[in-house]
C-alpha cells in the first residue's frame, strides 16, 4: 500500500457516506458533519447546500488540509433547511453553541479578559472586576488588557459615584455590627449596608455611574460643574470644593480614554492577520468616540477562508449571546464584508435590540483607527510565530517530525530554501535563505538574477545548478578533504577560503533542499540536482494552497498533521524565502522603472542621474522643477534640464524659457 491509500488508511472513505445524487435540496439551510460516534464534528452553513455539500465529495485533493482530514475522519452528513439567511446563521450560532464542533474555526481568547461588571441584578448593586462567562442581570464595561487599569479607574470614579464594591459576606457583616467598612469612612462607599442610603438612592448612583462609563461623560461634567457654581452662590464653599474635586476626577478618568473618533461612535473596529494555517483577530472596542477596551486570539484556520469568512466566522461566534446588553455593538467597521453581510447585520440587529451595521471605512478617521488595529493583527501574529520558533524544545522537536515524515537518515539542521519572484517573465530573480537548527542565518541568505528563464521551472533549474555549481567548485579547489557526501559535514578546510580566512561562499551543503511550489517545481529541482551528480541532499516542495509536502517521484503529497511543529517550521522557511525573493524582485523593478524615463536623455550618465533623483528626491519632484532649479544640480547645464523635461513630461510642460 502506497501514496493516497497509505495516508487515508484507518480513516472513513468519503463515498461510502455521500448522499444520493439528487437528495440533497438546492435551498438554504445549515449542515452537521458527524464521526462515527455520532458526535458532531462541523456546522456550516449554506445558501444553496446542494452546491455547498457536493463541493466536500468533488475532489479530496483540492480540499484545504484541515477539511480534508474533517471529511475523513466524518462518516455521517445531515442537514435542515431554512426560509432565510437569517434563519440559517440562528441556527447555525445555536449548533455551534450547542455542540462545540472541533473543526469549526474557534475564537477562543488567548487569555481571560477582565471585565469591570455592575451586578444591576441585586438590591444593592456592586461594582466588581469580573472574568470568564457572562450572566443575565449585569452589565458590563471594556473588556481591558489588565485587571488593574480596572481598578485604577474605578478608585478614581468612587469619590464621584459611591457605590457597593464590597463582597456579599463583608456587606452582611457591616450590617450586623451597624459599622461600615473603611471605604464608607473615607466617602468612598455610600455605606447602604448600615442604611446611610436607601436601596433607591445607591441605585441612582449606581445609574450614574453606567451613564457615565456608557460615554455619556461630557453631560455627567456639565452637571457637576452647574452643581457646584449652585453651591457656592448659596456660599456652600465645602460642597463646592468637593464637586470641585469630583469634576477633577472625571476628567483624570476620561483622559485615560483617549478620544478616536469625534463624532461619539459606538463601534467594535475588527481586523485581522493571517497566514495559511492561522489568523489573528483584534478587537479595539469604542464607545462614545473613545477605547474603552482590546481583546484578541491567535485561531487555527480549518478551511481556505477569505478575509470575509473570517468576518462571518468572527460575529457569529462572538456575538448574539446572553453576554450583556452592550455585547453587540452599534457598528462594525471590518477590513471586508462577508457574502451574506446583509443577513448577517439582520442577525446582530435582532440581537441588539436596534439597528446594527457592518461596513468597510475607506477615508478619515475610522480608517486610520482600522488601520491601526489591522498593525496590532500583524503584530500579534508576528509575536505568536516568534514564540514558537523561539522554543528550543519546539524547534527540536519540528525537525524530529521533518525528519520521520520524509524518511531522513538524520535530522537537517541546515535547510535551504529556494523561491522564484518575476511579473510576466520580467526581472526574474530567485532567493535562497538557510535556517540551522530550526533558526534563520541571515547572513548565509543569497539572491540571484535569472536570465534567460522563460518560466519558474526553468528559473528554478538554473537557480539550483549556479548554488550547487558553486559547492562542487569549492569542494574540488581543495581536492574535497574530508568531504565524501553533501550530507556530511565538511572540514574547516573546505569551508574557509585560506586567502581571506572568511568562509566560503556557498560552500556549507544543506541536508535538506525546499523549493516553493508542488510536483512541477520539485521535478524540475530533482533533474538539476541529477545532472549535477547531488544524489545525497534531501529534497522536497511546499505547496501554497494547501500546505502539501511533495517528494520527488511521489504521486501524492505527504500530508503533515494539522498542528505539526515540522509543517510550521517549513512554511516558516517558505515563507521567508518568498519574502526575500519579492523584496528583491521590487527592488529592481523600482530601480528600473525609476530612472528608464532618463535612459533616453542624451549625455545623462548614471552618475548625473543619481545626483538628480538625490536633489529632488523622486521623479515625481524633478518633473515639477523649472530648469533653472535644475541647473542647480552639479554638472547639469541648461540644454540638458530642457531635455529632461522633455523626457519626462513629452508634449505637456514645454521648458522655461527666459
Amino acid at each position: 500500500m502506497s501514496g493516497a491509500a497509505t495516508r487515508l488508511a484507518g480513516v472513513a472513505d468519503p463515498s461510502t457516506y455521500r448522499p444520493a445524487p439528487g437528495t440533497i435540496p438546492e435551498a438554504p439551510g445549515v449542515y452537521r458533519f458527524r464521526d462515527g460516534t455520532g458526535r458532531v464534528i462541523y456546522v456550516g452553513k449554506a445558501k444553496n447546500l446542494r452546491s455547498r455539500l457536493n463541493s466536500y465529495f468533488a475532489d479530496l485533493w483540492g480540499l484545504h488540509q484541515r477539511t480534508q482530514q474533517m471529511v475523513t475522519t466524518a462518516e455521517a452528513v445531515d442537514w435542515v433547511t431554512v426560509g432565510t439567511e437569517v434563519e440559517a446563521l440562528q441556527l447555525e450560532y445555536t449548533w455551534i453553541k450547542q455542540y462545540d464542533p472541533r473543526f469549526n474555526v474557534r475564537y477562543r481568547d488567548d487569555k481571560s479578559y477582565p471585565y469591570l461588571a455592575v451586578t444591576l441584578d441585586e438590591e444593592f448593586p456592586r461594582l466588581q472586576v469580573m472574568r470568564g462567562a457572562k450572566r443575565k442581570g449585569v452589565r458590563y464595561f471594556g473588556p481591558y488588557s489588565h485587571a488593574w487599569a480596572i481598578r485604577e479607574t474605578l478608585d478614581l470614579l468612587l469619590r464621584v459615584f459611591p457605590a457597593r464594591t464590597c463582597s456579599a459576606g463583608v456587606f452582611k457583616r457591616a450590617g450586623q455590627v451597624g459599622r461600615p467598612c473603611l471605604l464608607g469612612y473615607i466617602g468612598k462607599c455610600s455605606a447602604p449596608c448600615v442604611g446611610s442610603v436607601t436601596a433607591q438612592q445607591h441605585r441612582e448612583i449606581v445609574d450614574d455611574f453606567c451613564d457615565f462609563m456608557a460615554g455619556r461623560t461630557d453631560s455627567m461634567v456639565r452637571k457637576l460643574e452647574r452643581e457646584m457654581a449652585e453651591a457656592s452662590a448659596e456660599l456652600e464653599f465645602e460642597r463646592a470644593a468637593r464637586l470641585r474635586d469630583d469634576v477633577a476626577a472625571l476628567r483624570r478618568a476620561m483622559e485615560k480614554q483617549t478620544v478616536v473618533l469625534g463624532d461619539g461612535t459606538d463601534a467594535d473596529v475588527v481586523a485581522f492577520a493571517d497566514d495559511p494555517l492561522e489568523a489573528a483577530v483584534q478587537v479595539f472596542h469604542v464607545r462614545g468616540g473613545r477605547v474603552r477596551g482590546q481583546r484578541g486570539w491567535v485561531v487555527e484556520k480549518t478551511e481556505d477562508l477569505t478575509m470575509g469568512d473570517l468576518v462571518h466566522h468572527f460575529c457569529t461566534q462572538v456575538y448574539g449571546g446572553e453576554q450583556g446588553e452592550a455585547d453587540v455593538p452599534r457598528e462594525l467597521l471590518v477590513p471586508e464584508l462577508p457574502a451574506d453581510a446583509d443577513a448577517l447585520a439582520d442577525w446582530l440587529s435582532a440581537h441588539r435590540g436596534a439597528r446594527a451595521t457592518l461596513r468597510v471605512p475607506q477615508r478619515g478617521d475610522k480608517r486610520a483607527l482600522l488601520e491601526t488595529v489591522e498593525r496590532n493583527a500583524k503584530d500579534a501574529l508576528a509575536r505568536h510565530k516568534l514564540k514558537r520558533a523561539g522554543d528550543l524544545t519546539t524547534r527540536g522537536k519540528a525537525l524530529d517530525e521533518i525528519t520521520e515524515a520524509l524518511g531522513l537518515r538524520t535530522a537537517p539542521l541546515r535547510i535551504e530554501c529556494f523561491d522564484i519572484s518575476q511579473i510576466q517573465g520580467t526581472d526574474v530573480v530567485a532567493s535562497m535563505v538557510v535556517f540551522e537548527d530550526g533558526l534563520p542565518r541571515k547572513s548565509e541568505y543569497r539572491r540571484f538574477i535569472i536570465r534567460g528563464a522563460t518560466d519558474d521551472l526553468s528559473a528554478m533549474s538554473e537557480v539550483l545548478r549556479r548554488r550547487f555549481a558553486r559547492y562542487l567548485d569549492a569542494r574540488a579547489e581543495t581536492g574535497e578533504v574530508g568531504v565524501e557526501s553533501a550530507a556530511e559535514e565538511p572540514e574547516v578546510g573546505v569551508l574557509v577560503d585560506p586567502t581571506t580566512g572568511r568562509p566560503r561562499r556557498f560552500a556549507y551543503p544543506p541536508q535538506l533542499v525546499v523549493v516553493d511550489g508542488g510536483a512541477p517545481q520539485v521535478a524540475a529541482a530533482a533533474q538539476a540536482l541529477a545532472e549535477l551528480g547531488i544524489d545525497d541532499v534531501a529534497l522536497c516542495g511546499l505547496a501554497k494552497r494547501l500546505e502539501e509536502v511533495w517528494l520527488p517521484d511521489d504521486d501524492f503529497p505527504a500530508i503533515l498533521p494539522r498542528t505539526s511543529e515540522g509543517l510550521y517550521l517549513l512554511q516558516r522557511v517558505r515563507d521567508e524565502a518568498h519574502r526575500f525573493a519579492i523584496t528583491f524582485h521590487r527592488q529592481r523593478r523600482s530601480k528600473r522603472m525609476t530612472t528608464s524615463a532618463l535612459d533616453s536623455v542624451p549625455g545623462l550618465g548614471e552618475i548625473r542621474r543619481k545626483a538628480l533623483l538625490r536633489h529632488f528626491g523622486s521623479l515625481k519632484r524633478l518633473s515639477a522643477a523649472t530648469v533653472e532649479e535644475i541647473t542647480e544640480v552639479p554638472g547639469v547645464g541648461r540644454r540638458t534640464a530642457e531635455a529632461i523635461l522633455a523626457a519626462l513630461d513629452g508634449d505637456d510642460k514645454q521648458p522655461s524659457v527666459d
